[in-house]
């Protein structure tokens, strides 16, 4: 078996339709910790029969662990943030949402720290003489913008996310024994690498190798926005990696009514020709997420929501929601990023979550979405059939972004089922649709 086929082989995330819910927003927790105990999350526990409805199989929860202000500064990896409650709540919760057939995978902030983080404030207050100065960067002869009388790396320029030194095996054995407890309390199935394209390689190969003997069906998916995916998904470190590109290419294909765009992107990654970049990976695709603006928000003409959400479903990769965004919601990245992450008082249900219902079922029983092929059948500006087939099954995707009906050509023939309605169809080289229509169809 090659090296690349390695990393493809079949795991229960492939077939899985993925919810994303940034907790400290979702909950309605102050931004800045105030050290006040209070138990929201269980509120994640009324939301189960919502998720049920949208076919979840799994929720990936944004940072959970204790924390200076936005989740991403963390405190303490072994402990539950006090704004949304105990470990025990949380346990809770994980327990609901297993037993509901939904898996849980957790945000793995590892490339920085909070400075609230207990060693780094052994650093601040021992300096040379903490046991902990080389879990970071830091150079005792310079100073910061925080005036601590000495220099540390920070993420990306932000002195508020101390650096860790991955390289450090003391570093690395700590926070291999946070993931150990939280698989053994939480019984977690996966992790979400904040940004992975940061994270040192070894560390990776480690934490894969780790995972792997504590469940040979342990997920590791690593936030990647730029450059080659394959260098930190392949068989050694990540099964898979957020799809920024085709996020980008996504909703601007529908504002500029140039479906070319989409298409060549998912062509360029997936297509049949052996140089194609991704051919065999399930790359985790979004809409949207905690880091930017909102779908509906983003949209020129609101009515391309229901096809956009077609090619997300039934593109190659593991689809993800980000909560709220099912119902429509509006959040603009211009106003910051707490405008993203929103408290709702309760999940709302109308015909686009109907829709997204019907979608992650079809996506979910569907073994040409989950593993098949791809090409492009017919395409057009304003028009698209994509073609996904495997061995068992040829499932054809027909969207219009047109505001009026559209008949599409295409090479099939025969009865067809439509997999969102259920009703058979007799296609004669040509695929009907309504304004701004949808069709799945089995050929």
């Amino acid at each position: 078996m090659s090296s690349m086929s390695l990393s493809n082989l079949p795991g229960w995330q492939n077939e899985t339709v993925f919810y994303q819910i940034y907790p400290l927003g979702f909950c309605g927790a102050p931004f800045e910790n105030d050290g006040v105990p209070a138990h929201r999350i269980k509120k994640v526990l009324d939301w189960i029969p919502h998720l049920q409805k949208l076919q979840i199989g799994a929720v990936y929860f944004s940072p959970i662990f204790e924390s200076d202000t936005h989740g991403y500064d963390t405190r303490d990896y072994s402990k539950i943030d006090v704004r949304l409650g105990v470990n025990e709540d949380f346990k809770e919760v994980c327990n609901a949402l297993h037993e509901a057939g939904i898996r849980v995978v957790l945000d793995g902030v590892f490339n920085h720290v909070g400075r609230g983080f207990w060693a780094f404030q052994d650093v601040l207050k021992n300096r040379e003489a903490s046991l902990y100065k080389d879990w970071f960067y830091v150079n005792f002869s310079g100073n910061n913008g925080y005036n601590d009388g000495l220099w540390y790396e920070g993420w990306e320029g932000h002195f508020e996310l101390v650096k860790l030194n991955l390289q450090n095996p003391q570093v690395a054995d700590h926070l291999l024994s946070c993931v150990k407890g939280w698989w053994e309390e939480f019984a977690i199935d996966g992790l979400r690498l904040d940004v992975a394209y940061c994270l040192d390689e070894g560390f990776l190969r480690r934490l894969r190798s780790f995972t792997a003997g504590l469940s040979p069906s342990f997920f590791l998916l690593g936030e990647m926005i730029h450059g080659d995916y394959r260098r930190i998904m392949n068989p050694e470190m990540l099964q898979s990696v957020t799809n920024y590109e085709c996020y980008k290419g996504l909703y601007s294909a529908f504002n500029s009514m140039n479906l070319f765009e989409i298409a060549h992107s998912l062509l360029r990654q997936f297509g049949p020709e052996n140089w194609t970049l991704y051919r065999g990976e399930h790359l985790l695709c979004f809409a949207d997420n905690h880091d930017v603006t909102r779908i509906h928000s983003i949209l020129q003409d609101k009515n391309h929501i229901f096809p956009l959400y077609a090619v997300l479903f039934c593109m190659p990769g593991i689809p993800c929601l980000y909560y709220g965004s099912e119902w429509g919601a509006e959040g603009d990245k211009s106003q910051g990023d707490p405008a993203l992450r929103p408290a709702f008082d309760a999940p709302i249900e109308n015909e686009l979550t109907g829709f997204l219902g019907k979608l992650a079922r079809v996506k979910r029983e569907s073994r040409a979405l989950c593993y098949g092929d791809f090409q492009n059948e017919t395409l057009k500006n304003r028009q698209w059939v994509m073609r996904r087939s495997c061995p068992e099954e040829t499932v054809l995707l027909a969207v219009n972004a047109e505001g009026v009906p559209s008949s599409i050509e295409c090479r099939a023939f025969g009865r067809a089922l439509e997999l969102l309605t259920g009703a058979e169809e007799e296609l004669s080289g040509r695929i009907d649709l309504p304004p701004y229509g949808v069709k799945v169809l089995r050929i």
